[in-house]
């Protein structure tokens, strides 16, 4: 069997990369954008033409590549995943499995905070609407069979909190333990669905090596109604991050208090505009994007369920702290007030 893996060095294609070669049969030929240690063939997709080794037949492709930035704008986000998707369709033939990763955000209830105009047609940011477009261009311009794997916001692995960047949602960990983060905006009673790296490879290597689907097959990693609620997540992570702490002699951080987002909206962030200085504006507004994230109204309906979140952000958070020492130690900077600027 033939395999194609792009994005090989990313969090998810690492992951994938790493179950596939443990796999009986032929190694699964990779590829990234920049040489990485593991991948066999660099590939810029949408800027370079397809290397002469990715041409032929390929029995799956699983295709991981994509920008997750939920900064870009929607030709950004376009170029970097609309267009890379396009390009892989043309190494694909009409008997390829594509087994294409998206994320669970293109489906599920929004709220009307998390609407950003006409440009994302109802999606949260760029990458969820670009990711949205994608499913209907695999669903419509690929011959063969289709799996589409969506998770929720990715963490480290199940067992020990393993992954290949502390990227996504442990910038929260790090704003916590910082003081950047001295409230918690969102609905304390909301669901904050996260999914283990290693699960959701699973699902996506079971797919590239099991049966190919008679019709397109979505599968859902997520915990649905046993989801962790807001407040329970940002207490595991202040209770793990903690331990931690005292194991190497540092002072505990506090939890900080939740506001709803209604209030923090039209009460305290006109104020942090007035009062706050330009860097802790700057972590507000990297902490509002995670606001509908960690606080949604309904939970995913998994195919795949994940059991235990609480475990697994416990032990992604550990992993975090061990691997960051000097952030988790960090002596937190309370905010400050300078003045209408």
């Amino acid at each position: 069997m033939r395999i194609l893996v792009t994005g090989a060095s990313g969090v998810i294609g690492s992951e994938v990369t790493a179950r596939l070669g443990l796999a009986a049969g032929p190694a699964p030929v990779t590829t990234a954008r920049r040489p990485a240690a593991g991948v066999a063939v660099p590939w810029d997709i949408g800027r370079q033409p397809a290397p002469p080794r990715l041409t032929g037949g390929w029995d799956v492709i699983v295709h991981t590549a994509a920008s997750t930035r939920w900064t870009l704008t929607r030709a950004e986000a376009a170029d970097a995943n609309v267009t890379t998707l396009r390009e892989v369709l043309g190494l694909a033939g009409a008997d390829t499995h594509l087994v294409h990763l998206s994320t669970a955000y293109v489906a599920g209830g929004r709220n009307a905070s998390d609407l950003r105009g006409a440009e994302f047609e109802g999606y949260r940011n760029g990458y969820e609407w670009s990711k949205a477009v994608c499913e209907e261009v695999a669903g419509t311009e690929h011959r063969g069979p289709l799996t589409i794997v969506r998770p929720p916001l990715v963490v480290g692995r199940r067992a020990d909190g393993r992954i290949a960047r502390f990227s996504g949602p442990y910038t929260l960990f790090s704003a916590l333990v910082s003081g950047l983060a001295a409230v918690v905006i969102g609905d304390p009673d909301g669901y904050a669905e996260i999914a283990p790296v290693d699960e959701v490879a699973e699902a996506v290597v079971s797919a590239a090596l099991g049966a190919p689907p008679a019709a397109p097959c979505t599968e859902v990693v997520a915990a649905g109604r046993d989801s962790l609620r807001l407040s329970t997540m940002v207490d595991i992570v202040c209770r793990t991050v903690n331990e931690y702490r005292a194991a190497h002699g540092a002072e505990p951080i506090a939890t900080p208090p939740t506001v709803p987002t209604d209030s923090w909206d039209r009460f305290y962030l006109p104020l942090t505009r007035q009062w706050l200085s330009p860097m802790q504006q700057q972590a507000v507004d990297l902490l509002a994007m995670f606001q509908s994230y960690t606080s949604m109204a309904e939970p995913f309906e998994p195919t795949r369920p994940v059991r235990d979140p609480g475990a697994v952000v416990a032990a992604s958070v550990a992993r975090w702290a061990a691997g960051k020492p000097r952030q988790a130690l960090a002596v937190p900077t309370p905010w400050t007030l300078v003045g209408p600027g």
